[in-house]
């Protein structure tokens, strides 16, 4: 007998980067990928269909303002020391000195998903959508 699928438990995923590197950011075309290793054979991968928001000790960088790449470079090769994934918040990943925020406004996002992540060994993935886990509130 099939079981029934698990109930989505916020963060759940998304914590499992806490101890992992930032070793790649990567734009592409029109999304932006933030690549992880460390203490496992797991390279996860966040693909952020909706570019974030990188929070400094100066302040908020917004993807529209000049030293966006920049700010998003310098945390390589920081490790993740903490991570947010809930309605009301989206997704956060913190670092020692700053964090990437993904909590667009509804009309900010361009397609159906909002980040995808993905690369463990053990094949789960979570992708976020509008009006779904962690973002329930742009519905």
């Amino acid at each position: 007998m099939p079981s029934e699928p698990s109930a989505y438990v916020h963060n759940t995923l998304l914590s499992r980067l806490v101890g992992f590197r930032l070793y790649s950011v990567q734009f592409v075309m029109d999304y932006l990928q933030l690549r992880f290793d460390g203490p496992t054979e797991d390279m996860p991968v966040l693909n952020c269909d909706v570019l974030p928001v990188v929070e400094t000790p100066a302040g908020l960088i917004r993807p529209d303002q000049e030293g966006y790449a920049d700010a998003l470079r310098r945390f390589i090769p920081g490790r993740v020391v903490a991570t947010v994934a809930e309605t009301g918040r989206g997704l956060r990943i913190e670092f020692d000195e700053g964090a990437i925020c993904l909590h667009p406004e509804a009309d900010e996002v361009p397609g159906p998903e909002i980040a995808l992540l993905s690369g463990f060994e053990d094949g789960r993935w979570m992708c976020w959508r509008p009006g779904e886990e962690s973002f329930e509130d742009l519905a």
